[in-house]
Protein backbone atom coordinates (compact mmCIF):
# COMPACT_ATOMS: atom_id res chain seq x y z
CA UNK A 1 0.00 0.00 0.00
CA UNK A 2 2.78 2.58 0.77
CA UNK A 3 4.92 1.91 -2.33
CA UNK A 4 1.09 2.61 -4.22
CA UNK A 5 1.08 6.03 -2.54
CA UNK A 6 4.58 6.83 -2.95
CA UNK A 7 4.24 5.95 -6.74
CA UNK A 8 1.39 8.43 -7.11
CA UNK A 9 3.14 10.92 -5.16
CA UNK A 10 5.95 10.41 -7.55
CA UNK A 11 3.83 10.77 -10.58
CA UNK A 12 2.41 14.47 -8.98
CA UNK A 13 5.90 15.93 -8.20
CA UNK A 14 7.09 14.87 -11.73
CA UNK A 15 3.83 16.92 -13.30
CA UNK A 16 4.05 19.50 -10.90
CA UNK A 17 7.40 20.21 -12.14
CA UNK A 18 6.46 19.62 -15.68
CA UNK A 19 3.64 22.29 -15.53
CA UNK A 20 6.25 24.93 -13.73
CA UNK A 21 8.55 24.48 -16.82
CA UNK A 22 5.76 24.79 -19.44
CA UNK A 23 4.91 28.32 -17.25
CA UNK A 24 8.46 29.94 -18.58
CA UNK A 25 7.99 28.76 -21.74
CA UNK A 26 4.95 29.38 -22.33
CA UNK A 27 4.89 33.22 -20.98
CA UNK A 28 8.03 34.03 -23.16
CA UNK A 29 6.03 31.95 -25.82
CA UNK A 30 3.15 34.21 -25.73
CA UNK A 31 4.99 37.24 -24.16
CA UNK A 32 8.49 37.21 -25.33
CA UNK A 33 9.71 40.92 -24.03
CA UNK A 34 13.02 40.87 -24.65
CA UNK A 35 14.67 38.94 -27.90
CA UNK A 36 17.59 37.41 -27.43
CA UNK A 37 18.17 35.40 -30.65
CA UNK A 38 21.04 36.27 -32.47
CA UNK A 39 20.28 36.60 -36.60
CA UNK A 40 24.22 34.69 -37.09
CA UNK A 41 25.60 34.36 -39.60
CA UNK A 42 23.58 37.13 -41.35
CA UNK A 43 24.34 40.09 -38.60
CA UNK A 44 27.79 38.58 -38.72
CA UNK A 45 29.10 42.56 -39.43
CA UNK A 46 27.28 43.45 -36.22
CA UNK A 47 27.99 41.05 -33.92
CA UNK A 48 29.39 42.18 -31.13
CA UNK A 49 30.19 39.96 -27.94
CA UNK A 50 29.41 40.35 -24.62
CA UNK A 51 32.49 41.84 -23.20
CA UNK A 52 32.96 39.06 -20.89
CA UNK A 53 33.29 36.42 -23.74
CA UNK A 54 36.35 34.17 -23.43
CA UNK A 55 37.15 34.07 -27.35
CA UNK A 56 40.45 33.15 -27.77
CA UNK A 57 43.84 34.94 -26.12
CA UNK A 58 44.98 37.85 -27.91
CA UNK A 59 48.28 39.85 -27.38
CA UNK A 60 46.83 43.86 -28.53
CA UNK A 61 49.45 45.96 -30.40
CA UNK A 62 49.07 49.72 -30.78
CA UNK A 63 49.52 51.75 -33.74
CA UNK A 64 52.96 51.48 -33.99
CA UNK A 65 52.99 47.65 -34.22
CA UNK A 66 54.21 47.69 -30.12
CA UNK A 67 53.07 44.77 -27.55
CA UNK A 68 53.47 44.88 -23.91
CA UNK A 69 54.76 41.73 -23.88
CA UNK A 70 58.65 41.50 -21.89
CA UNK A 71 58.78 37.57 -22.76
CA UNK A 72 59.06 36.78 -18.57
CA UNK A 73 57.29 33.04 -18.98
CA UNK A 74 54.74 34.07 -16.42
CA UNK A 75 51.85 33.16 -18.57
CA UNK A 76 53.57 30.09 -20.23
CA UNK A 77 54.23 28.53 -16.75
CA UNK A 78 50.79 29.17 -15.19
CA UNK A 79 48.88 27.59 -17.81
CA UNK A 80 47.70 24.28 -16.83
CA UNK A 81 47.76 22.44 -20.17
CA UNK A 82 50.57 24.06 -22.01
CA UNK A 83 49.24 26.32 -24.44
CA UNK A 84 51.57 28.72 -24.33
CA UNK A 85 55.08 28.90 -25.21
CA UNK A 86 57.05 31.76 -25.50
CA UNK A 87 60.30 31.51 -27.46
CA UNK A 88 62.87 34.21 -26.64
CA UNK A 89 66.18 35.50 -27.62
CA UNK A 90 69.03 38.08 -27.07
CA UNK A 91 68.87 41.48 -28.82
CA UNK A 92 70.89 44.34 -27.89
CA UNK A 93 68.67 47.68 -26.71
CA UNK A 94 69.75 51.19 -27.45
CA UNK A 95 72.28 51.23 -24.90
CA UNK A 96 74.13 48.31 -26.42
CA UNK A 97 72.54 45.63 -23.75
CA UNK A 98 71.66 42.63 -24.21
CA UNK A 99 67.93 41.96 -23.26
CA UNK A 100 65.66 39.19 -23.64
CA UNK A 101 63.13 40.22 -26.37
CA UNK A 102 60.09 37.74 -27.81
CA UNK A 103 60.78 36.05 -31.25
CA UNK A 104 57.74 33.94 -31.10
CA UNK A 105 54.38 33.72 -28.46
CA UNK A 106 52.94 30.80 -29.36
CA UNK A 107 49.33 29.82 -28.35
CA UNK A 108 47.54 26.63 -29.10
CA UNK A 109 43.70 26.99 -29.05
CA UNK A 110 43.18 23.43 -29.35
CA UNK A 111 44.60 22.95 -26.08
CA UNK A 112 43.69 26.10 -24.54
CA UNK A 113 41.04 24.94 -21.18
CA UNK A 114 39.72 29.00 -21.26
CA UNK A 115 40.80 29.00 -17.82
CA UNK A 116 42.24 32.99 -17.70
CA UNK A 117 45.57 31.85 -15.47
CA UNK A 118 47.51 33.34 -18.28
CA UNK A 119 45.74 36.34 -18.51
CA UNK A 120 44.91 36.76 -14.73
CA UNK A 121 49.29 36.30 -14.00
CA UNK A 122 50.93 38.42 -16.72
CA UNK A 123 52.08 41.51 -14.90
CA UNK A 124 51.83 43.81 -18.24
CA UNK A 125 48.37 43.18 -18.88
CA UNK A 126 50.15 41.79 -22.29
CA UNK A 127 47.19 39.49 -23.42
CA UNK A 128 43.71 39.43 -23.15
CA UNK A 129 40.83 37.93 -24.74
CA UNK A 130 39.37 38.30 -27.78
CA UNK A 131 35.83 38.69 -29.40
CA UNK A 132 36.42 36.00 -31.65
CA UNK A 133 34.66 32.78 -31.20
CA UNK A 134 34.62 31.00 -35.26
CA UNK A 135 36.88 28.28 -34.69
CA UNK A 136 35.95 25.64 -36.55
CA UNK A 137 38.56 24.57 -39.05
CA UNK A 138 39.19 21.09 -41.04
CA UNK A 139 42.89 21.52 -40.09
CA UNK A 140 44.30 21.42 -36.72
CA UNK A 141 47.01 23.53 -36.90
CA UNK A 142 45.45 26.49 -38.21
CA UNK A 143 44.24 26.39 -34.30
CA UNK A 144 48.24 27.34 -33.24
CA UNK A 145 48.66 31.07 -33.19
CA UNK A 146 51.45 33.24 -32.97
CA UNK A 147 50.28 36.16 -30.97
CA UNK A 148 52.85 38.34 -31.69
CA UNK A 149 52.72 40.04 -34.74
CA UNK A 150 56.01 40.20 -37.42
CA UNK A 151 57.66 42.75 -37.17
CA UNK A 152 56.50 44.30 -33.67
CA UNK A 153 58.37 45.60 -30.38
CA UNK A 154 58.17 46.10 -26.86
CA UNK A 155 56.57 49.19 -26.17
CA UNK A 156 58.81 51.92 -25.06
CA UNK A 157 58.14 52.68 -21.23
CA UNK A 158 57.69 56.53 -20.44
CA UNK A 159 60.71 58.08 -17.94
CA UNK A 160 58.94 60.01 -15.39
CA UNK A 161 60.16 63.51 -14.41
CA UNK A 162 61.96 63.95 -11.86
CA UNK A 163 61.13 66.97 -9.89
Amino acid sequence: MNSVIQYFTDIYKGVRTLWAGMRVTGKYFVSPGEIVTEQYPENRDTLKMEERFKGEVVMPHDENNQHRCTGCGICELNCPNGAIEIITKKAPNEDGKMVRVIDKHIYRLSMCTFCELCIKTCPFDAIEWGQNFEHAVFDRSKLTKVLNKPGSSLKKKKKEAKS
